[in-house]
């Protein structure tokens, strides 16, 4: 029997020496940022942040995602948790392309406390559906502090385990789903891999961490080297671990389904994908969960872009940095998909 348990809050984060630089593309735009962009958020200002992230962020339609014709999109309601409400899936693949395609169930960014399941897939589409002839769900998944852990996790668990018994009816590949996500997503996705293990649930192909936000314990050096000066800080971070977690937030035996960090047995996951940015908050973490995977005797590859800051290439998309990035992406993809087949 694997062993499951978890780690308990560490000691204090060493000092943290000089920060590393930026990337000087990606200097250029963060400084270019509204800086309100950039505040800490605070207890205090949680729902305002919530609103203006709601009436602010591109939240495109059904039919602005079908984009004249070359994508099938619908929006679907799926059985939720026990006890919960429906979980709302938008499901998109390319239009006209027959037979079972592999299927990228994702889970959107925003801290677990903003963001959409629509606004993310614009990009997705373009880079991942079209090319690769994958099929997307996309979850909303319920946001803190108004559902705190474990009810975000459980709403995508619901949706894969939906999602994998009706796969014919979805025109996917119940044995080729990859999991992924970015930052808070990225950590869900983390998290998804462990519970789908630990209760048998659908095995993913493998998992797209990108940038994840695994640990709510703020002890590495990278979460005390680098707040404030890219984007994220420390109180942004506490937070939105409490809004998550309530008063669970600091428990010793907090499961690792909560923050895939605490985790201590990584074993029997499927590949992952780990990138982080050598210049933010979440460095450490990921390269820690990375090597992890690694003695667990899994695979994992991972990328440290070398001067990005946290979303950089959302937020500076053009530069060749966020290019590499995205074509890296994309290679592991692919990979995984053709070894899929053989």
């Amino acid at each position: 029997m694997s062993d499951r348990r978890t780690q308990s809050r560490p000691g204090p984060a060493p000092a943290p020496g000089a920060a590393p630089p930026f990337d000087p593309e990606l200097a250029v735009v963060l400084a270019a940022l509204d800086p309100t962009a950039r505040e800490p958020v605070t207890p205090a200002n949680l729902a305002a942040r919530q609103q203006r992230d709601a009436t602010s962020r591109p939240r495109p339609t059904a039919e602005d995602l079908r984009a004249d014709g070359r994508f099938e999109v619908t929006e679907l309601s799926v059985p939720g948790p026990p006890d919960a409400p429906d979980v709302t899936l938008v499901h998109a693949r390319p239009a006209g392309v027959d037979g079972p395609l592999p299927l990228l169930y994702y889970l959107h960014g925003g801290a677990m406390i903003m963001g959409n399941a629509w606004s993310v897939l614009p990009r997705i589409l373009r880079e991942w559906v079209l090319p690769l002839e994958l099929a997307v769900l996309s979850v909303e998944y319920r946001l803190a502090p108004q559902a705190q852990y474990p009810a975000p996790l459980e709403d995508c668990y619901a949706g894969l385990v939906w999602a994998a018994a009706h796969a014919a009816e979805l025109g996917v590949d119940p044995n080729r789903i990859i999991i992924g996500g970015k930052s808070a997503g990225g950590g869900l996705a983390a998290a998804l891999a462990l519970l789908a293990r630990d209760r048998g649930g659908p095995r993913a192909l493998g998992q797209l961490l990108l940038c994840p936000m695994l640990d709510d314990r703020m002890a590495t050096l990278s979460s005390h080297q680098m707040s404030g000066l890219g984007i994220g800080d420390l109180t942004s971070h506490e937070t939105v671990w409490k809004a998550v977690l309530g008063e669970r937030h600091g428990a010793a035996d907090l499961p690792p389904y909560a923050a895939p960090a605490r985790a201590t047995d990584l074993s029997e996951l499927p590949p992952a994908y780990v990138e982080v940015g050598s210049a933010e908050m979440f460095r450490d973490e990921d390269v820690a969960y990375a090597n992890a995977i690694w003695q667990a005797g899994g695979q994992a590859e991972l990328h440290v872009w070398p001067g990005a800051y946290h979303g950089f290439d959302g937020i500076a998309p053009k530069a060749s940095l966020s290019q590499d990035a995205r074509e890296a992406r994309t290679r592991w993809l692919r990979r995984l998909l053709a070894q899929s087949r053989e």
